[in-house]
């Protein structure tokens, strides 16, 4: 990226021109269609490229200032914002908003749940591969997608049980080394049978589905990929490794599919343990270490020999000796944990009720962090330095057109 690119450049990365005319056109079918349905709305007139930016754009701003309803940006109350508030009325952005849509009609064909909005998620998914090259390691797990903490801590209960009616699970492929989420996977809650959500909490042959799905553009990479305890299994690292992937996993007794380990290993020693103490056992290229810490912890893995040893850093107990796998595996989670603290309240604050509505602003919320991630390894981010938020105001400003290209704060 020249030095030069603004967060434009980088957002359309990932969201070109050609996706957000696209935008345009299936959202003026569905208001076409809808009004032949229902009745004629006279107050409406065809949504442009120019009015479906400022409304992404005003969609964005609710991801810096956190406002509960992006419509407090035209009130008179603390969330009001006079500066953005003029591009476009408050009753347009609302038309907009009432016929937005990605895929305005079901085709005969379609069985997917998700058809309003994979067209999308592929089209992210494509921008993702060819803009990133991710490191060696890389992360399965769910990012932190609903609202920061503060925001948790203040919303009622109301709407606190809300937000637990969530329909789907989002799961990412994430890269360790920069935080950049190269994969998203979404599970549909589609009833509380055998495939829905609640399954998929309980059942490790789903999130073997979710790990796989994850994984598929993985193959012949030398990739090693950081799982947690629902993931872990030796059954799936076994078939990762026919693919030319590696893989080191935490270990839950209750919540892994333990088959084929051996029962000595998943049972607590009799005798105490000293922290740092572990055992190991193997199988060809696979290692299941059970590791004393205050606690008996359990890994497998087939990325990282069980005879080189590691160390775990903790500020008041010092070192604590252990197996590289160990310390690599701590080393990459906290990573992740960072990247969630720093960057998951930067996800759009709108929460509309439609399931699909709700996967695609957290996907765009995805491609912005994605977007400031790469910003932040290019020549450009050496000239501005924009912080995330001033990334995000700096974005909002150029989907709505305003000249301003000094960042607020």
């Amino acid at each position: 990226m020249p030095l030069t690119a603004s967060a434009m450049d980088f957002f359309q990365l990932f969201v070109p021109d050609n996706v957000l005319k696209n935008m345009v056109v299936q959202t003026n079918m569905y208001a076409k269609k809808y009004q032949e349905r229902f009745g004629s709305d006279e107050a409406w007139i065809d949504v442009t490229l120019t009015e479906m930016k400022a409304f992404l754009g005003y969609m964005i701003s609710t991801s810096i200032h956190h406002c509960e309803s992006v419509l407090s940006i035209w009130s008179s109350g603390f969330y009001s914002n006079k500066s953005i508030a003029l591009i476009m009325t408050q009753s347009r952005f609302e038309k907009i908003l009432k016929y937005f849509h990605i895929v305005a009609f079901r085709s005969s064909q379609t069985t997917h749940g998700l058809y309003k909005i994979q067209p999308f998620l592929d089209s992210l998914q494509n921008g993702f591969d060819s803009a990133f090259r991710p490191s060696q390691a890389q992360v399965l797990h769910e990012p932190l997608i609903d609202e920061d903490p503060v925001f948790i801590a203040t919303c009622t209960e109301r709407e606190l049980r809300k937000r637990k009616k969530r329909k789907f699970s989002l799961w990412v492929r994430q890269c360790s080394s920069t935080g950049f989420i190269c994969q998203i996977y979404v599970h549909l809650k589609e009833g509380s049978g055998v495939d829905g959500l609640d399954a998929l909490k309980n059942k490790p042959q789903l999130h073997s589905m979710v790990a796989k799905s994850l994984c598929q553009n993985a193959s012949g990479k030398n990739y090693i990929i950081f799982t947690g305890p629902s993931i872990t299994s030796l059954n799936l690292f076994e078939e990762f490794e026919k693919q030319g992937i590696y893989c080191c996993g935490l270990l839950s007794t209750r919540k892994s599919d333990c088959t084929g380990l051996p029962p000595s290993m998943l049972n607590n020693p009799e005798t105490p343990q000293s922290r740092g103490q572990y055992r190991i056992r193997m199988k060809g290229n696979m290692s299941l270490i059970c590791w004393y810490n205050k606690g008996h912890f359990r890994f497998l893995t087939n990325a990282y020999s069980p005879v080189q040893q590691g160390v775990i850093i903790k500020r008041k107990s010092g070192e604590i000796p252990c197996p590289l796998a160990v310390e690599a595996f701590a080393a990459h989670l906290s990573y992740i944990c960072k990247y969630d603290d720093k960057y998951s309240k930067y996800f759009i604050s709108h929460k509309p009720n439609k399931t699909w509505q709700q996967v695609f602003w957290f996907a765009i919320s995805i491609a912005i962090n994605n977007a400031y991630i790469l910003y932040k390894m290019s020549e450009a981010y050496h000239v501005t330095r924009y912080s995330r938020a001033q990334f995000g105001e700096r974005l909002v400003k150029e989907l709505l057109g305003l000249e301003d290209t000094s960042p607020s704060h």
